[in-house]
């Protein structure tokens, strides 16, 4: 196993350097091989501030070591935000593994080795489940260390959390179109879903359940045949989404979707979902309050997952009526985002960073103050 990690004395030979960390605010990257397990891992933890750190394990293959590491350090920050605003009393970190997802048999090797490298950080941070890795991965990753959020039931864990992050990012949509129509019922409301992974899926059998007309795009013919059939959704293709003339837009595919390119097309009112990073930049805030656009933060929306896999951690284990009650409140959330917006004449993404901040602020403050003696 060899390691490098990112500090003053020692630059990646992607060409990021220790300003880019400081910058970032980010405490610690770990860039680890191992070439008998074919693995290839970047650990980027930017916050331990409200606890350890904690993040999914992306599976992709990046073009380059520079792009997994400023995917690393881009999704790590967005869960910092997640958890401060959330409530949650962890910090933020994410894991990306380079390459394409194996399945449980012949991917033991690389989980487990995974698995050493999160060992390795004593706790600092947490792995859990993200895009391209699964529950069988993260079993195999238990086996070499304790510091997993997402686990089968069997092994102490709540299981598949893709349920969570769909009912929260649902509960924030209707938050959104209470703000564009007046009302959050989501009937009759044409909704166009990109990406039907496991979250997306589930979202679009909700949507559907109370009486949403879906547009459809995934990548994977099979899951859009399936949704189809089961949901009377019009499926087009993928590169057509964004352009669909409906109310609402929900990204539930991988970030960056509102772009310079994109966002003269959008004809929706409502741009919520369940993908990290919507915004290719934050600047695109702006646009969007300009358009008329109501966005429902991401990092807020998609929330729901983590904030169910994390009622385990809490004193007394996981009780999910209480976990379901936090993933419900994120409408709550995204309804808070646009009173602060209001109130500060400042974008709902704005917002959403004066929420996670101020918590963060808050927390140092109480900490600091409990330290005091004499």
């Amino acid at each position: 196993m060899e390691f490098t990690t990112l500090n003053k004395s020692s630059d990646l030979s992607s060409g990021l350097g220790f300003s880019d960390l400081e910058a970032g605010g980010f405490e610690q990257i770990v860039v680890a091989s191992d070439a008998a397990a074919g693995m290839r891992l970047v650990v980027a933890i930017h916050s331990t501030a409200l606890g350890p750190a904690a993040g999914g394990l992306r599976i992709w293959p990046y073009a380059s070591e520079r792009d997994a590491v400023v995917d690393a350090m881009r999704l790590a920050q967005g869960m910092t935000l997640k958890y401060a605003a959330a409530g949650v009393d962890l910090g933020g970190g994410k894991a990306v593994l380079v390459g394409k997802p194996l399945g449980p048999v012949e991917g033991e090797a690389r989980m487990r080795a995974v698995g050493r490298v999160v060992e390795s950080l004593g706790g600092r941070f947490r792995i859990g489940a993200d895009v391209g890795s699964t529950l069988d991965d993260m079993e195999h990753i238990f086996t070499e260390t304790d510091h997993v959020n997402t686990l089968p039931e069997d092994l102490g864990g709540v299981g598949d959390i893709s349920y969570a992050t769909a009912r929260g990012t649902v509960a924030a949509m209707r938050a959104c179109a209470e703000r564009a129509w007046g009302r959050g019922d989501l009937r009759g409301r044409r909704i166009a879903v990109q990406g039907l992974g496991m979250v997306g899926e589930k979202a679009a059998r909700m949507l559907a359940d109370q009486g949403a007309e879906l547009i459809i795009a995934d990548i994977d013919d099979d899951r859009v045949a399936r949704v189809t059939r089961e949901s009377g959704a019009r499926p087009v293709a993928p590169e057509e989404i964004h352009r669909q003339d409906v109310d609402v837009f929900a990204p539930f595919a991988l970030g960056a979707v509102v772009n310079d390119d994109t966002i003269g097309e959008i004809k929706a009112k409502v741009v919520v979902g369940s993908a990290n990073n919507v915004l290719a930049e934050d600047r695109h805030a702006h646009e969007l309050v300009d358009r008329g656009i109501i966005y429902g933060v991401d990092f807020i929306a998609n929330a729901g997952g983590a904030i169910y896999d994390a009622d385990r951690l809490r004193k007394g284990g996981f009780v999910a009526r209480r976990a379901l009650a936090k993933v419900d409140a994120i409408g709550d959330r995204i309804r808070q985002t646009f009173q602060v917006a209001d109130a500060e004449r400042i974008t709902p993404l704005g917002a959403a960073y004066r929420l996670a901040e101020r918590r963060l602020a808050d927390f140092s403050a109480k900490r600091a103050g409990a330290c005091r003696f004499g």
